[in-house]
């Protein structure tokens, strides 16, 4: 009897090994999923149809791993320089109506459900770099304050936007458990309702962010730029 305690650590360590020495990331999981198949006694076939059936069970995982390696390659090929220069085309454009435009366009998204892969796979490649570029148009140098404000304002539009805005997919697994939570106290409410009670209150959440945060924008560019 294989002691499969002793197997899962093999393949713990070789990634922790892989990690230590900077190799390649994607090179070091195949590695070790390879290596705990053979010490396992798994042949081919039995390897390839548990990869198959674990990709399934937790396909969204995997879809989510397939963007941050996508956006990481495209990342050290310059995106966010091109975000950057993007913005150099815009005269007018403030790093708060960036994030105001983001705002807007992340709550329509999220009404479908649709993920960028939250702060890590979207906002610190791309809408973090086009605000700091608005900001620093024109010639202006900001502070260090002003920077990791906009990191915050950022990284928080999309935490407020994302958070109200999937509640209106009624498919989501947080209304079915709002649904069922309220059948348990005898209420029998459709999730078409509960998108409908929601509306309002993502868009007067969002629209609440948006103003702070293009009032405290402007605040910081009076103050903390020169």
């Amino acid at each position: 009897m294989k002691d499969y305690g002793i197997i899962e650590t093999l393949s713990i360590l070789i990634v922790i090994i892989g990690f230590v020495l900077k190799l390649d990331s994607i090179l070091i999981i195949m590695f070790a999923a390879i290596v705990t198949a053979l010490v396992a006694g798994m042949d081919p076939v039995t390897f390839l149809e548990t990869l198959g059936s674990s990709f399934i069970a937790n396909r969204s995982m995997c879809v989510f791993v397939m963007v941050m390696v996508v956006t990481g390659t495209l990342e050290r090929n310059g995106l966010k320089q091109a975000a950057a220069n993007l913005m150099m085309k815009f005269k007018n454009l403030s790093a708060g109506v960036v994030l105001v435009i983001y705002g807007v366009f992340r709550l329509v998204f999220a009404v479908f459900n649709v993920s960028f892969g939250g702060v890590a796979g979207f906002v610190c490649p791309i809408v973090l770099p086009m605000a700091t570029a608005a900001a620093k148009k024109n010639g202006k140098k900001v502070t260090e304050k002003y920077e990791e404000n906009l990191k915050g304002m950022a990284s928080g539009m999309e935490n407020i936007a994302w958070f109200f805005g999937q509640v209106l997919f009624v498919g989501t697994s947080g209304m079915i458990l709002v649904q069922s939570t309220l059948a348990d106290l005898g209420y029998d409410v459709e999730l078409v309702d509960l998108m409908k009670v929601q509306i309002p209150v993502a868009i007067i959440a969002v629209g609440v962010a948006i103003v702070y945060y293009y009032l405290k924008d402007k605040q910081l560019s009076r103050r903390e730029t020169k």
